[in-house]
């Protein structure tokens, strides 16, 4: 905004762009000389800009010199253009027609109003302006410039483009790489699915006791893969050196231009969650000029949109309607949609309820900065605020703990295909985009986005930044969460297991095998669970159908595995739990065995829903638990 330099179309067929430029008088001093600001301010924003990536307009207003109205005055009087307000005179529809969607979001503008070959179009930087120009020469149009607030551009956008960029975010990932099709054969499953039900229940008539031996068969080749991958992790994590003594991340005086960061935050009837989310993120401190938090709701939710119109946002933080056209709404498609809307060339996702420790940012922005291009993705970890709130949540706290503090950094020092988790997302903005983003129609989009991320070469670092949010602490909202969990899951390895030679040229040996562990066999794990339990039952004097088929030394030999299962869950659940901040939840580490029952009913949820309704998203609601202050 120092100086910006237009350059306007001239009405014929082939107009010269290429005229000079004019100069004109920088912003800065524009306003010290009409007494907006005074010579101290000036020179504490500008050695503000000399180490960000950042506006200088923009960097007085997030420092509270000027306001966003006096900015957008002095862009207007520096480039001699008028101001407008595109809620008192919104552009008509027809002017969709004028300039092409990606044209617009590309260049930040929306065509406003249109006089013969003269348009309007509105603009929150003019210093854009003759690019728009050079890219539209050919069409033999006169764009002039209108300086409007950054905020009525995309809410406009959105407005004369929504339905084409929602149909456009439905589809963006190629369609071999995506489970859209999934939902076109749906009678079909169904058909399969009575089959085998059908078939299993004469086999169980027919045959019983073989019948349980394959299914046990089954559940014990799967346990031994879970336990092998489990094991491996553990001892990578064990050999792995202490952590260092966390850094305080100041990049005040950082050898780099620190970059725009922007942050999706899908958010989806929401009654409470705004102004705590607001105070949350209000903690973080990363420059909030470079920082863009957009918060995405769909088109209908009215709850989520009246609990936002009763809060002021701050200037870093935006609200982008996802339209309602084609029906589909689901998390990903809501992300695919506010992606085009953002400015930072780092993007991030957090959910609704998150507490991100406050130098999250410095961490991830200092992160890729060191990192090969290669590492295009930094996934933090994920903990909980509401251990305490009953047992269920202390269960959860525990499981999500060895997930998050042994199994993943093992399987991240093993080289496996790192799945990822739905927040706390930090990516390179291009590898993202030429990805095509998320899988819409995946309801674990996270997960699956971390196998293409692996297909296609790039590397998955985790980073040493901790989210807190909110434990699931109710049952039946637990067995919802975990069915979509797994049904996403299977969903997403059925997808890349389409044609198994290309992912296994695409992943190497390792990696291949690493994927049938975490997708096939976890879910497996979860189905096939009962047959495990049922070895508790010789402890009972009830003979086992093991016994009658494959004797009695195969059945010992079967719990012996089954036992040494549960004593490493149980020794990595201690491990990951020994620290200070979760020590009260080591006592009910060996009741993990009955929160796991809950597993196996949703993941018979699941199936079901693979069949019936696979894009169904069933949402987890957020601000159950009384949250604690973290500080």
């Amino acid at each position: 905004m120092n100086t910006l330099r237009l350059v306007v179309s001239d009405p014929v067929p082939e107009p010269d762009l290429a005229a000079p430029a004019i100069k004109y008088e920088p912003i800065g001093r524009m306003l010290v000389e009409r007494g907006k600001i005074a010579d101290a301010d000036l020179d504490h924003a500008l050695k503000i800009q000399g180490h960000i990536d950042a506006p200088l307009g923009e960097i007085m207003v997030s420092e509270g010199l000027l306001s966003k109205h006096d900015v957008l005055g002095a862009l207007a009087e520096q480039c001699h253009a008028r101001g407008a307000d595109l809620d008192l005179e919104p552009p008509e529809p027809k002017m969709a027609a004028c300039l092409p969607a990606e044209v617009c979001l590309r260049h930040g503008v929306v065509p406003w109003k249109r006089d013969g070959l003269r348009i309007l179009v509105a603009t929150s930087s003019p210093a854009d302006f003759s690019a728009l120009c050079q890219t539209m020469k050919r069409r033999g149009l006169s764009l002039f410039p209108v300086i409007v607030d950054e905020l009525q551009i995309q809410s406009h956008l959105s407005r004369l483009y929504g339905d084409e960029l929602a149909r456009k975010a439905e589809a963006r990932v190629p369609e071999v790489e995506s489970c859209r099709t999934w939902g076109t054969h749906t009678q079909h499953r169904a058909l399969w699915a009575s089959a085998v039900c059908s078939v299993l229940a004469a086999l169980l008539l027919l045959a019983p006791a073989w019948t349980v031996t394959v299914g046990v068969l089954w559940a014990v080749l799967t346990l031994v893969m879970t336990m092998a991958m489990k094991g491996a992790a553990f001892f990578a994590q064990l050999a792995q050196k202490p952590a260092p003594r966390r850094v305080n991340y100041d990049l005040s005086s950082a050898k780099f231009r620190l970059p725009r960061v922007s942050v999706l935050v899908p958010l989806l009837k929401e009654k409470e969650i705004a102004g705590q989310l607001i105070a949350r993120l209000s903690r973080l401190t990363y420059p909030k000029s470079l920082l863009n938090v957009v918060l995405v709701l769909e088109e209908g939710d009215e709850t989520t949109r009246d609990t936002i119109a009763r809060t002021e946002l701050p200037d870093w933080m935006s609200v982008i309607e996802v339209p309602g056209a084609g029906g589909l709404t689901t998390k990903p498609r809501a992300l695919n949609y506010a992606l085009d809307f953002c400015r930072g060339s780092i993007i991030g996702v957090w959910d609704a309820e998150d507490w991100p420790e406050a130098d999250q940012i410095e961490r991830v922005v200092t992160r890729f900065k060191d990192a090969p291009r290669n590492v295009v993705c930094l996934q933090g970890v994920l903990d909980y605020y509401n251990s305490r709130t009953n047992w269920l949540s202390r269960c959860f706290t525990i499981e999500y703990a060895t997930w998050w503090r042994v199994i993943l950094p093992g399987i991240a020092k093993l080289g496996l295909v790192l799945p990822l988790g739905g927040t706390t997302l930090f990516f390179r903005r291009e590898a993202l985009e030429e990805l095509g983003g998320w899988d819409a129609h995946n309801v674990t989009e996270d997960a699956d986005l971390g196998v293409r991320l692996a297909r296609h070469g790039y590397v998955t670092e985790l980073l040493p930044t901790v989210t807190h949010e909110e434990a699931t602490s109710r049952a039946w909202p637990w067995v919802r969460q975990r069915s979509r969990w797994l049904k996403g899951f299977m969903i997403t390895y059925f997808v890349h297991m389409r044609h198994p030679r290309q992912l296994l040229r695409d992943l190497g040996l390792k990696r291949f095998l690493g994927l049938q562990t975490i997708f096939l066999a976890t879910f497996s794990q979860f189905a096939a669970a009962p047959l495990l339990w049922s070895f508790w039952l010789t402890l009972f004097g009830v003979t086992h159908p093991i016994e009658l088929t494959l004797g009695v030394q195969m059945l010992w030999t079967f719990i012996g595995i089954f036992i040494l299962s549960e004593i490493l869950s149980l020794t990595m659940s201690v491990y990951a739990v020994s620290g200070r901040a979760h020590r009260h939840l080591i006592g009910f580490v060996p009741t993990m065995m009955f929160y796991f029952t809950l597993g196996a009913l949703a993941s018979y949820k699941a199936l079901l829903e693979m069949v019936r309704d696979p894009f169904f998203w069933d949402k987890t609601q957020h601000g159950v638990s009384h949250q604690v202050d973290l500080g």
